[in-house]
């Protein structure tokens, strides 16, 4: 019988498929309220987790049910990504909302890539 030895998931360049664009917004010039894109900060390839359907009862609770988890490619420095920067998406039913970023964390499994979460802005 062989021992049981634990291999944890492996995120490759091959799970990396949605493009994202991460970007800073600045406030609309004159009295009317809003923002506009203003500068893009770093485009990658991203893998993109949505809440799983085990932590749903958890999520609903908390309200993060729309909260996302992002894993790209560490850009060693060239780009950190803060919670004063907000997220593109360019999948179908992504699209149409923006994501501002609410934490940024290494990817404990893989050196090589980052993990970050993010929510819907409304």
């Amino acid at each position: 019988m062989q021992p049981f030895k634990y291999k944890p998931p492996k995120t490759t360049s091959g799970n990396l498929r949605t493009p994202v664009t991460f970007y800073e917004p600045k406030p609309n010039e004159g009295p009317e309220p809003g923002e506009q894109v203003n500068t893009v900060l770093y485009e990658a390839m991203a893998s993109i987790d949505t809440v799983w359907m085990k932590d749903i009862e958890v999520a609903k609770a908390n309200g993060t049910l729309s909260d996302l988890t992002l894993t790209i490619r560490d850009s060693k420095s060239t780009y950190i990504p803060t919670n004063k920067h907000y997220i593109a998406i360019d999948a179908d039913g992504y699209r149409e909302h923006r994501y501002n970023v609410k934490h940024v964390q290494p990817d404990l499994q893989n050196r090589q890539f980052i993990k970050v979460v993010a929510s819907v802005v409304t």
